[in-house]
């Protein structure tokens, strides 16, 4: 944990935004760019829409958690994670709260914009995510007490993340406002694409839960990793990394794309490296690290897989 103390009120805010987390949120969207870039549909303001929209859900969600957390008794100083500023006491509930619905405002006022390219889908993605990210933990019924976490992630920040980037970049050709999705701007390519950001992101929160098995149970946070143990959610980590090298190997398998589809390979080291880690470890210590070293393996795998789907259309 960290000393309190010595800790600025710009610093606690930036500890509240969680920028550690901020590759789950860019990944997907430079995956489904560079699909889109593949397939001569790239549109640059969409996407650049789509990156801010993303980065806003996920501190939105950050500043959730954060909160709702602390008020739900979830967070407590046996916790082994990063510093929580509503628990630690660095800023007020409310104010995390009003931080909380003041992004997540912002963000659909942001997503004006990619209303007026991709239409109505839009409009159903933008508030689902919206509310999917305050439900995780807060409301009646929090996602990530009830072990559907892992399920959120995996839809959010992986499939809808990447074919709705994909979308909005495809769609603004399309003259007028879509009601529903015109015909090609969906692709399946890009709904495979999506499964290994997903996979990644998801391996994120289990690393994150496995850390915290022990004080999520005492606290009554019923988490998929307190349901499935340590043993089982080691395998769940291990299942969603065979997920992301496998969807490199389909595109590179199918005749309309290449052999660069591969490049995310080259950070199957890191991978190894930190599946050491999660296999042999419960402890704060080694885990807040692979926690990090997770998100940066999604960030370098997506960018990699991006490079691999727009290095044929632009070489």
């Amino acid at each position: 944990m960290t000393d309190t103390a010595t800790i600025s009120p710009t610093k606690a805010w930036v500890m509240a935004a969680r920028p550690q987390t901020l590759p789950a949120a860019a990944a997907p969207v430079i995956v489904g760019t560079g699909l889109a870039v593949h397939d001569g549909v790239f549109a640059a303001l969409p996407a650049l829409a789509a990156l801010v929209g993303a980065l806003l859900i996920q501190i939105g969600t950050n500043f959730a958690n954060d909160y709702y957390d602390a008020i739900k008794g979830a967070d407590t100083d046996e916790r082994q994670g990063f510093t929580r500023v509503t628990q630690s006491g660095l800023i007020a509930p409310e104010e995390v709260k009003r931080a909380m619905y003041l992004t997540f405002a912002i963000a659909i006022i942001s997503g004006t914009y990619l209303v007026s390219v991709g239409g109505l889908p839009i409009v159903v993605i933008g508030l689902a995510s919206v509310a999917s990210g305050i439900a995780y933990t807060g409301g009646p019924y929090p996602l990530g007490y009830h072990g559907l976490g892992e399920v959120f992630v995996f839809i959010f920040f992986g499939i809808v993340a990447v074919t709705g980037t994909y979308y909005v970049q495809a769609v603004d050709a399309v003259a007028g406002i879509p009601m529903t999705i015109p015909s090609g701007t969906l692709p399946l390519a890009a709904l495979v694409a999506s499964l290994a950001p997903a996979a990644l992101s998801t391996a994120i929160l289990v690393v994150n839960n496995v850390r915290d098995i022990e004080t999520d149970a005492k606290t009554g946070k019923r988490t998929l990793a307190v349901r499935l143990g340590y043993r089982w959610s080691r395998v769940e980590y291990l299942l969603m990394l065979a997920v992301a090298y496998a969807v490199p190997a389909v595109f590179a398998l199918d005749p309309a794309y290449s052999q660069f589809a591969l490049l995310p390979l080259l950070s199957l080291p890191i991978a190894v490296r930190v599946a050491r880690t999660v296999l042999t470890r419960t402890d704060g210590a080694a885990l807040n690290p692979a926690l990090e070293q997770t998100g940066q393996l999604l960030a370098i795998h997506s960018i990699l897989f991006a490079l691999g789907f727009a290095a044929p259309a632009v070489l």
